[in-house]
């Protein structure tokens, strides 16, 4: 009996690790995304703050956000602590006592949230791109990855009082995905739009990407591991039901990026007469974020829909945001926070369990904290160093001036 148990603890810990690693891959989808939606001239820059924010996230989440958001809380609204690391790994004879209670390494645990809070920074990123100072996003980064997020956290999946209210999110339609469009939401409003964006009779100009072979790369990239952001969720595989509510989350995560896919193409084909590929791309995202708030409950048919819906409401969000000349250059704030709210309000419809009270609740909350919080920290970097480069700078693009590089020196790049 021991060595059965000693057994799915490894089976366990392996499986958080892999779903943990496939996270991990997103960043990569989410630096290919951004680098092929921005223009050429943007590119190093873009590519620069994708992996540099993944590094700072997991050393601020190590020093201090892991703790935040896991450590405890009495109240459940502040921690018990604030600094330190809480990464704790059982015994043989710890585990073997636990009946089971223990049934995954705390390190992997660990390695698997902290993953989580990258992807969070990630959606910043893009939304802010080609006008942001390099370091004052990374200094933002520090404080999102050390702090904001993981106090929003540990209000749910820390056992806080969102928690206690009823407020369920699965792998975080609300809790990563429109935290970081909040966080990305507050940042676009203090930087303002991209020039020549906006016309002074209110049109919308485009500004197309450098690469879309890159973008499609990207999403595949980020359908890929969105299979460890929900499967990983389930946080258990080795016993017959566990194993069978994993497969059903693979399905269903795969059936909601199809749905979004299929309703975004669709809804631009009607909108514009043509096959848009950004709204495509988008549409997949979308249909990812609406499902993972809950990827067990329905059946396929039905994530296909909640998908779909996805799909539908990114593409309207992207054209409404420019109405309000809100310039987010790879819709960002569409895909994870609007489609993460509709992901989260979405969950009481198949989960009996939840109730549309304690979902608009958290939403609210989640939504409320963050953008606040980040509208504060905005304020006090804008105010020590800037948020903007200079207009020549933009013009220029911002690979020479933050990162004294191109990144395709052979090719003539237009502005």
């Amino acid at each position: 009996m021991e060595d059965i148990i000693q057994v799915k603890y490894a089976l366990d810990t392996f499986y958080f690790l892999v779903c943990g690693a496939l996270v991990m891959w997103m960043a990569a989808g989410f630096a290919m995304l951004e680098s092929g939606l921005v223009r050429s001239k943007n590119t190093t820059e873009i590519l620069t703050k994708n992996i540099s924010l993944f590094a700072i996230a997991c050393t601020m989440y190590l020093l201090c956000g892991y703790t935040i958001m896991y450590g405890g809380s009495e109240s459940g609204i502040l921690p018990d602590s604030w600094f330190g690391n809480s990464i704790s790994d059982a015994s043989v004879e710890e585990v073997l006592a636990s009946d089971g209670e223990i049934y995954y390494s705390g390190s992997s645990d660990f390695f698997f949230q902290v993953v989580f809070v990258a992807t969070a920074m990630s959606i910043v990123s893009g939304a802010v791109a080609e006008r942001m100072k390099l370091w004052a996003f990374l200094a933002f980064a520090i404080v999102m990855t050390g702090v904001i997020y993981p106090l929003q956290g540990s209000w749910s999946w820390g056992g806080g009082f969102l928690s206690e209210a009823g407020f369920s999110d699965f792998a975080g339609s609300g809790i990563v995905h429109m935290c970081g469009a909040a966080a990305a939401l507050a940042g676009v409003v203090f930087l303002g739009a991209r020039k020549g964006k906006y016309g002074p009779n209110g049109q919308t100009n485009a500004i197309p990407g450098a690469t879309l072979p890159l973008a499609t790369l990207g999403t595949f990239i980020l359908w890929m591991g969105w299979f460890g952001f929900n499967g990983g969720s389930e946080l258990m595989v080795s016993n017959i039901d566990e194993a069978n509510a994993t497969a059903q989350v693979f399905v269903n995560t795969n059936a909601a990026a199809s749905g979004g896919l299929i309703a975004a193409l669709l809804v631009a084909r009607v909108l514009f007469g043509k096959a848009d590929l950004t709204m495509a791309l988008n549409g997949a995202l979308a249909g990812l974020v609406a499902i993972t708030a809950d990827p067990l409950s329905p059946g396929p048919l039905v994530a296909t829909l909640i998908g779909a819906v996805g799909g539908v409401l990114v593409v309207f969000s992207i054209l409404a945001l420019d109405k309000v000349k809100i310039d987010d250059p790879v819709g960002a704030i569409s895909v994870h926070g609007v489609v993460g709210l509709w992901g989260v309000m979405a969950v009481p419809l198949t989960n009996s369990d939840a109730s549309f009270g304690a979902q608009i609740y958290g939403a609210v909350v989640i939504f409320a904290w963050t953008f606040i919080a980040s509208s504060v920290v905005w304020l006090i970097i804008k105010a020590i160093m800037g948020l903007r480069v200079t207009e020549e700078e933009e013009y220029e693009g911002v690979d020479l001036s933050e990162c004294g590089m191109e990144a395709y020196p052979e090719f003539t790049k237009n502005a």
